[in-house]
């Protein structure tokens, strides 16, 4: 697509880019455009809401590919200009600690292992970990539709149980329940954005707590 000021365009995330000028996205010429310069976007008065809803979307995507996108661009500049590709760093005006950042994700990830219903920064949250344990936490991202947020906090707390807990743990897995007792569980876990093993743990910590205060309510009570 051409327009003013723009010659020559390449197609990034779906939204039309040009090499030179400005950019449109969700760019309808019959009832305005969104138009973005280095400095902000400019959006006429009468944008309809589900126009304005597009260009966010959008402009999301593109945000979050272009992590990926610079990622391997250095990654590719490191690999094949070992000796210039600061040069090229500096002339671009990019800050290399954050092009680094994105780098160690990008090399982390493979082209085919990497998820687009997920983003950039859920990769990043599990790029130190190994494969499996990367595919595993993706995964259920993926499934349970898990915020960045709720993978992190996932995370943490299947890391914050113990040792002495997780041997507690196999002990409770020994005893016989209904199966349709073990999925509701897992279904509140889902609901809390916990891992389930922590859900257990957090959930009978906080029953015991309260039969321990019952109790010894009563025990005051009768001295």
């Amino acid at each position: 697509m051409t327009g003013s000021g723009a010659e020559t365009a390449t197609e990034l995330a779906g939204t039309t880019v040009p090499v030179h000028g400005r950019w449109r996205v969700g760019a309808d010429s019959r009832r305005g455009e969104v138009l973005t310069t280095r400095v902000g976007l400019q959006m006429p008065s009468d944008l309809s809401f589900d126009a304005w809803q597009r260009a966010g979307g959008q402009l999301a995507g593109v945000v979050d590919s272009s992590s990926w996108w610079l990622g391997d661009w250095l990654v590719f500049g490191k690999d094949h200009y070992s000796d210039r590709y600061q040069l090229g760093i500096r002339t671009a005006g990019l800050k290399y600690q954050t092009l680094r950042n994105y780098a160690w994700v990008s090399r982390r990830f493979d082209f085919q292992r990497r998820r687009d219903s997920l983003t950039f920064q859920h990769h990043a949250e599990v790029a130190s970990l190994p494969i499996e344990k990367q595919e595993m936490w993706l995964d259920r991202a993926e499934q349970k539709g898990w915020s960045t947020k709720q993978l992190r906090n996932s995370i943490r707390a299947a890391n914050s149980v113990t040792a002495p807990e997780r041997s507690q743990l196999d002990m409770v897995r020994q005893l016989t329940l209904p199966g349709s007792r073990i999925n509701w569980w897992h279904r509140a876990a889902e609901h809390s954005g916990v891992d389930f093993e922590k859900w257990v743990l957090v959930t009978l910590d906080n029953a015991a707590e309260l039969a321990l205060d019952d109790m010894d309510g009563v025990t005051a009570i009768s001295a």
